[in-house]
């Protein structure tokens, strides 16, 4: 048997050597993954109120893990915004202008 193959596997057919295979990392099939999976939700219903009431400690902690910007950030990002909507504006405004001029010329209005 050459080492680039693994031997079979229950359902006859060649496993393959990937990074997973090579660095030691398990591997799991659909089975076992929905196994994990069924398992977990009836772990998940055992809670009180179904995990409800651990939503808020749970939101306060990923707020922790936030990277929150300085004020002069948010100055700079505010005024990005605004530049970025007054061209904009501008650009729709320009746009239907032209457009009104084009039916005008287009009607004989």
């Amino acid at each position: 048997m050459s080492e680039d193959r693994q031997p079979a596997n229950e359902a006859g057919a060649a496993r393959p050597t990937g990074k997973r295979q090579l660095t030691g990392a398990s591997t799991t099939s659909t089975a076992q993954m929905e196994a994990k999976k069924a398992t977990r939700v009836s772990d998940d219903s055992e809670k009180v109120g179904g995990g409800v009431a651990s939503f808020l400690p749970e939101v306060g902690s990923e707020l922790k893990k936030v990277i929150w910007p300085t004020a002069k950030q948010m100055v700079v990002y505010t005024t990005i915004v605004f530049v970025f909507l007054i061209i904009m504006t501008a650009l729709v405004s320009g746009v239907d202008w032209l457009a009104g001029l084009g039916v005008e010329k287009v009607l004989g209005a």
